[in-house]
């Protein structure tokens, strides 16, 4: 039987209890820290219903095509550091709704994992939907054979985050998918002009649920003008703004993601 992710070193999920918590910033920028770290990188993003991954990396208009080994990903740049799949590439208009049903949905899912021809990665980051249902059962039981490395869970400060994403610890020890750490994202403003933060939900939540539930804390992510800004535009905010304020955290998320993988290498 083909096995597509045979060339794939380590596989990291990025899970979060509820939406709009930043799953998909923290999944672009751990994939450019990665990608500057000198690491291939690629990210399978299986939120069905609301795919952003290609039109962060500004890929949105390119098409998937087939090969002897399953569906061709989409490579962000010309040295192919960097590939993609997502729903978003076989939807007709991107204005698309994706009106499935769970068995529907959870083909796909196990087609994605399955049919990708990513060749040789050192990380593929699974940019999950929101919740702990269907897709996420679906996605962990299709990855299950291939060891992930572990799971990143995003929640922003706020309690009810927070508890969301105690959900989610639930959900991963569960399933025993390994927690590599919870990142506390949207924690602060950075003002443009001063560079303050300012607290502007709360500030702490994540690192203590992580302290309460003897898990790693990967740290602090502000909200940041710049980094919603490349997001935007599609620009590689490790590289162009490197004085953000945003940039250390999220270099060091990447590091201790790194850290990870060699010890489990070694």
């Amino acid at each position: 039987e083909r096995n597509n992710l045979a060339g794939v070193q380590h596989i990291v999920l990025v899970l979060s209890g509820k939406g709009g918590v930043g799953k998909s910033t923290i999944s672009t920028e751990l994939a450019l820290s990665l990608r500057h770290s000198g690491k291939k990188v690629g990210i399978l993003d299986v939120d069905l219903c609301g795919p952003t991954i290609p039109r962060v990396f500004r890929v949105q208009d390119n098409d998937v095509h087939q090969c002897d080994s399953g569906w061709v990903p989409v490579f962000v740049d010309q040295d192919k550091t960097i590939s993609l799949m997502s729903i978003g590439f076989l939807l007709e208009k991107p204005d698309d709704a994706v009106v499935w049903r769970g068995p529907k949905k959870n083909a796909l899912i196990k087609q994605f994992v399955a049919d990708v021809a990513w060749g040789d990665l050192d990380f593929l980051i699974v940019d999950t939907p929101p919740g702990t249902s269907d897709e996420h059962i679906s996605t962990v039981e299709a990855l299950r054979p291939y060891k992930p490395l572990g799971a990143i869970l995003v929640t922003t400060p706020q309690a009810v985050s927070v508890g969301d994403v105690r959900r989610e610890l639930t959900f991963c020890r569960k399933t025993g998918l390994h927690v590599l750490g919870i990142v506390e994202n949207m924690s602060g403003f950075v003002c443009p002009h001063c560079s303050e933060c300012t607290n502007i939900f709360s500030k702490g939540g994540g690192e203590e649920l992580a302290r309460h539930s003897g898990v790693p804390f990967l740290g602090c992510v502000p909200l940041d003008p710049q980094l919603s800004q490349s997001l935007e535009e599609g620009r590689d905010f490790i590289q162009e703004f490197p004085k953000s304020s945003a940039f250390p955290a999220l270099a060091h998320i990447a590091q201790q993601v790194l850290d990870s993988a060699s010890q489990r290498s070694s």
